[in-house]
């Protein structure tokens, strides 16, 4: 016997399978909703990127597959059936709220990412060393960095901040920092009392470290503000290392290959913690480092976070330098 007030709940009917011979490809109704919204297979062929004579196959397809007319053909116009009208309304229905949950789907499980474009020399002598700072405080947060010389179409490239070192008079955005540079070398090179750099002009017995400069532009380039400042326009060092990025210039420094020209905030933790040294003053040029947001950095709450992160690091660096 059954328990007295024992409540049974009768099992619930699994819903049906939808089998794939019930229903139109999802091609053709991709074709059919184009083409009842316009009223036009040559219109629907262009949407979909097909022939107007592959949209009308498809029609055709559908219409035998269900084995009854959806357009009236007129002379040079179409007309949807009353089975037309029907199989529009519950085509356009499934199809909108397919992709309305297909974009929720999408939001929900996107990755949160800031992409920044920058040159190699800021990315890896400034930028990289302190990004842990900002991703400490973001957790779930990609940061993508495309260092490169190349500037970049921030809306092509889908770029959200832009950090570019810019002559003064020419720069776009706002400013994190303008640039100082002064001669930089290796404490070991300094204390060689065979090759002295106790006075400017003693930079005539060293090598210079440089980078490869556009076709036509000196490689003393970078050093021509401060050559200015010191009264050395035409001061000449014994021979030359050049290389294509910055920071391999820095590295051949740090070596005690020669005498390279320091950019500063970007060495400031190198002179800090004693790899390089500053042996003459320094010289304010007439470049600087400026950020740039892209157009869909305005939706990006991330990007925006770190734009504001990296003009308080900037700030803090011209504390340091001064």
């Amino acid at each position: 016997m059954r328990p007295e007030n024992v409540k049974t709940t009768a099992p619930q009917a699994a819903t049906p399978a939808i089998r794939r011979n019930q229903l139109p490809r999802l091609d053709l109704l991709y074709s059919f909703e184009a083409a009842a919204r316009t009223l036009s297979f040559t219109r629907a062929a262009a949407e979909l990127f097909l022939t107007q004579s592959a949209v009308s196959r498809q029609i055709q397809q559908i219409e035998a597959d269900l084995g009854t007319v959806l357009f009236e053909r007129r002379h040079r116009a179409l007309a949807l059936t009353e089975a037309g009208r029907l199989m529009q309304r519950a085509v356009s229905d499934c199809l909108e709220r397919l992709r309305d949950a297909t974009a929720s789907v999408r939001a929900t499980t996107a990755m949160r990412q800031v992409a920044i474009t920058t040159t190699p020399g800021f990315a890896s002598l400034w930028l990289i060393p302190r990004l842990s700072r900002f991703t400490a405080t973001h957790p779930g947060v990609d940061v993508r960095i495309s260092a490169t010389l190349e500037v970049l179409d921030l809306d092509r490239s889908g770029i959200d901040v832009s950090v570019r070192l810019s002559a003064l008079s020419r720069a776009v955005g706002s400013v994190l920092f303008e640039e100082t540079v002064t001669p930089v070398c290796s404490p070991q090179l300094l204390k060689n009392l065979s090759l002295p750099l106790k006075k400017p002009a003693d930079l005539a017995g060293h090598t210079l470290l440089a980078t490869d400069m556009p076709q036509g532009q000196p490689l003393t380039m970078d050093w021509e503000p401060w050559f200015r400042v010191m009264g050395l326009p035409d001061l000449r060092m014994k021979n030359t290392l050049r290389f294509s990025q910055y920071s391999d210039v820095v590295a051949a420094a740090v070596a005690g290959q020669g005498v390279a020209i320091g950019r500063l905030p970007l060495l400031a933790e190198l002179l800090r913690d004693g790899r390089l040294v500053a042996p003459f003053s320094g010289a304010v040029s007439r470049f600087g480092y400026f950020v740039t947001l892209g157009p869909r950095s305005a939706a990006n709450q991330d990007a925006q976070d770190f734009v504001r992160w990296l003009m308080a690091e900037g700030e803090s660096a011209k504390i340091v330098c001064a």
